[in-house]
């Protein structure tokens, strides 16, 4: 059946105004977070989604994918010599020693950028997949791409800032980052892991342990930290609980140096706040949506062409987490004859589209059939006395040529 679709986007702030019963959302030091239900698609909590922020190491979950996607656990990855000029944390530096030329198993490199956070394993990494550090953002920024990050541009691979102002991404990016990394069977095993054993080709085993404090608390199965002066202190994580999955960020929070506690601090703000979040109605069951405009003829094929409002309305509550993001109305409308107007049968559908969380519900008019028979009922009566006249002259017409009939047959008797 042929539809015509109306696309509209409606801002109902005042539809979400919370209540006495919601819980309050969480105050962070944080300017930029977000919490996002991986299995829905579902937006639980925003703030500042979109605005451009430094990732700092979180950097290193895009450079951790691309190495998944390029090596195998056991490939040997080679140590070059511009990975010895990157900072602390570095493994060569804060670790042990390592010599250009050296070698690391695509497992423990994994291990080292993902757990020990090490920047000169980032430099080590792009140069191995990419040939060179720029040519590792290009990759970088087309996986970027096609994963739909349209606010986040890689320079570096372990995402030092220092010398760079176009290095940034955004908390609503890096969530669909996240989903890549959870559904990368190797990543998402490694950022599960709270310490590991490895080694270079010269060097002796070290023990390294995962940076994120989080890990293993209610339900942490992952995650990674950051910080640079100009990103302040960064987390993604990822917990699963009660059989959903949520993925969280908290960007720019204070780095409170040396107990580093108050980005964990929100973190747990946060996701407190996601897992206990209830949704509220956004739009009420059996209250006018709209109307939709139809023409009829009030007596089908013949007569004149008419139209007939018909307000539309849904059989049960649409609801949504409280977030400062508006949804998206998407309506498509049947052709339906307003003679077969009927209130249990649907008429259409509308899209409620929250970034990429979308479910549709069915529209009911709130008028049926009987409606257009009340509202012509004057025409009908006229019709129907123009009828009966028509039909009493026809029946006096024939009385009359009777009569006259009979009259001419007796004059000829």
């Amino acid at each position: 059946m042929k539809k015509k679709v109306i696309t509209l986007a409606l801002t109902f702030s005042l539809l979400f105004s919370s209540t006495a019963l919601a819980a309050p959302a969480p105050d962070l030091i944080g300017t930029s977070a977000i919490a996002v239900d991986l299995t829905t698609k579902e937006i639980i909590y925003a703030k500042n989604i979109d605005e451009k922020r430094q990732p700092a190491s979180i950097t290193k979950l895009m450079t951790g994918l691309l190495l998944a996607e390029n090596k195998k656990p056991e490939d040997n990855l080679t140590y070059p010599e511009g990975a010895k000029k990157e900072p602390d944390y570095s493994y060569g530096l804060n670790v042990h020693p390592v010599q250009a030329g050296e070698t690391f198993s695509g497992s423990d490199a994994m291990d080292i950028l993902l757990l020990y956070s090490g920047n000169d394993i980032a430099y080590m990494i792009a140069d191995n997949v990419g040939g060179s550090v720029e040519n590792f953002s290009k990759l970088m920024n087309e996986k970027a791409k096609s994963l739909n990050m349209t606010n986040t541009n890689f320079v570096t691979p372990n995402g030092l800032d220092d010398n760079t102002n176009d290095h940034y991404t955004s908390a609503y990016d890096l969530t669909l980052l996240g989903e890549a990394v959870y559904k990368n069977p190797w990543v998402k095993e490694t950022i599960a892991k709270k310490t590991s054993e490895v080694q270079s080709s010269n060097g002796p085993i070290a023990v390294i342990e995962n940076r994120n404090k989080l890990l293993g608390i209610n339900g942490n199965v992952g995650g990674k930290t950051g910080y640079t002066t100009k990103s302040g202190r960064c987390l993604f994580t990822i917990y699963e609980r009660n059989g959903r999955t949520i993925a969280t960020v908290v960007l720019n929070s204070e780095y409170n140096f040396p107990a580093d506690t108050k980005v964990f601090e929100d973190m747990e703000k946060l996701v407190e706040y996601s897992f206990s979040a209830e949704k509220q109605v956004f739009l009420e069951k059996e209250k006018e949506l709209k109307s939709i405009t139809l023409k009829y003829k009030a007596i089908p094929f013949i007569g004149p062409t008419r139209t007939i409002k018909v307000p539309v309305s849904l059989h049960k509550d649409i609801t949504l987490y409280n977030t400062e993001l508006a949804p998206e109305l998407n309506y498509a409308i049947e052709d339906i004859s307003p003679w077969k107007l009927s209130a249990d049968k649907p008429v259409g559908k509308v899209e409620v589209k929250v970034r990429n969380y979308s479910e549709s519900y069915e529209l009911f008019p709130n008028i049926s059939k009987w409606q257009i028979i009340k509202d012509n009922a004057l025409y009908y009566l006229l019709a129907l006395l123009v009828i009966i006249t028509i039909i009493s002259s026809i029946v006096i017409i024939r009385i009359k040529f009777k009569r006259k009939k009979r009259r001419r047959r007796s004059l000829f008797k």
